[in-house]
């Protein structure tokens, strides 16, 4: 077995975190020669440059970034064995980087986070919000662990994506009290009544556009929203009927006190946890995706 030569990775370390060997050279006490040939060394190992030269500068290659990542992590976590070992705190949080497409309604993105949260209680979950490719070319960079989509990525990226389906789902529809009479004659009650969708390029959106010539409607666009918040704060006031994901049905009526109107499984809509890995190994992204295929979703 080719095993890792940790001192290698350590003078790797060190470089990419003072920004030079000059200044790593004075971190480490050795001579700037034999970090070098140390680097090169690890770099022949793992069969990748792990560093690129711009200008004056070494800045770390794609593959570096990956070696960083998981380098920060074997090093934080020996710290931490060393003080668990002398009886001391630790004061380390597992964190989860996790991007979550904007399109995706709050308590759908609350309900596949939850697991990870009961999982492991000392858990530090950080959010962004973003359309798919900003969070993808974040996922690239490896500045996020996973992304929760609801479209398999497909977005030209550097770093090679791969897409784990959490599950599926139908679609309910909602009002609030003006306009619960719709229920009556669902989906043809639909045809000219007020609607707030998602926007355009959403894949729920075509989806939806799709169903409505399917079955020979065609609402009143009222609105279309980026922001699913925002969108359901309109839906609650009544300025328009909204589709959400039919896992939250209980959820959405309960705290934004509108009626369900109709249903259908002919819309699908589906989940995805984004990584750069093949398999999953983040313990709370494993945590998500377990729990999402097993329960959830109904399995």
């Amino acid at each position: 077995m080719n095993w890792l030569n940790y001192h290698h990775l350590l003078y790797f370390w060190t470089v990419a975190r003072a920004g030079s060997i000059a200044k790593a050279s004075e971190e480490l006490h050795l001579a700037q020669p034999t970090i070098s040939t140390q680097i090169k060394l690890l770099e022949e190992s793992l069969g990748h440059q792990l560093f690129e030269r711009k200008g004056r500068k070494l800045v770390l290659s794609d593959v570096g970034r990956t070696v960083m990542r998981y380098a920060d992590e074997i090093f934080r976590l020996g710290n931490e064995l060393k003080n668990v070992v002398s009886g001391l705190p630790t004061g380390q949080q597992l964190r989860l980087n996790v991007g979550v497409l904007d399109v995706i309604p709050k308590l759908v993105a609350e309900q596949l986070l939850k697991p990870a949260l009961d999982a492991g209680p000392s858990l530090r979950i950080i959010c962004r919000e973003s359309p798919l490719p900003q969070l993808l070319a974040q996922l690239a960079l490896h500045e996020l662990d996973v992304v929760l989509a609801d479209a398999p990525g497909s977005e030209p990226v550097s770093v090679r994506s791969f897409n784990h389906l959490l599950g599926k789902c139908g679609v309910t529809f909602f009002a609030a009290a003006p306009l619960a009479h719709l229920r009556k004659d669902f989906p043809r009650s639909l045809d000219g009544a007020p609607m707030l969708l998602p926007s355009e390029d959403s894949s729920v959106r075509r989806s939806l556009d799709l169903w409505f010539e399917r079955q020979g409607v065609r609402p009143l666009i009222a609105g279309d929203f980026d922001d699913s918040a925002l969108l359901q704060a309109f839906g609650q006031k009544g300025h328009g009927i909204f589709a959400m994901p039919s896992i939250i049905d209980a959820e959405v009526q309960r705290q934004f006190n509108v009626t369900a109107i109709g249903h259908t499984d002919e819309i699908e809509q589906c989940f995805y946890a984004i990584t750069v890995e093949r398999r999953l190994r983040h313990p709370a992204v494993v945590a998500i995706a377990e729990a999402a295929r097993s329960h959830i979703f109904g399995g």
